[in-house]
């Protein structure tokens, strides 16, 4: 009787020890499955963003045809995974670059629209910013 009562001890914490890894490796996979997602999506967002930057900087987007609008509909896709994954600061930041990208203007040699562009690299900078620190904290 005492050799069963070891032996069923045993396996109770054996079969304990299993759970318990399956529930920490399953845990495991589902913040790194996260952080894929988000890197995905930040790196589909900052893209389409740069892109239409630098795209917007000739032209204005009401005028562009459809190479703008693929531009800008990827932001928006980008975007909304953003939503989904991502924390109020990040969102928060995403959204105000893409209103900046929005109001964009073609520069021209101007100073006061490149001074625009810069404010909108600067928001740009501390988006991906925000989102690496976010990144890492998963």
């Amino acid at each position: 009787m005492e050799g069963f009562l070891s032996v069923a001890i045993g396996a109770g914490i054996g079969l304990a020890g299993v759970v318990f890894g399956s529930w920490f490796a399953a845990r495991r996979q589902d913040r790194m499955w996260l952080r894929e997602q988000n890197l995905k999506a930040g790196i589909g967002f900052n893209t389409a963003v740069v892109q239409l930057i630098d795209y917007l900087r000739e032209t204005q987007l009401s005028d562009d045809g459809a190479g703008g609008n693929e531009l800008a509909d990827r932001m928006q896709e980008a975007r909304s995974a953003l939503y989904l994954l991502c924390a109020d600061e990040t969102v928060q930041l995403a959204d105000a670059l893409a209103l900046r990208v929005w109001r964009s203007r073609p520069s021209e040699g101007r100073d006061d629209r490149r001074a625009e562009h810069q404010e909108t690299l600067d928001l740009l900078r501390r988006f991906t910013h925000q989102l690496r620190r976010e990144i890492a904290g998963t």
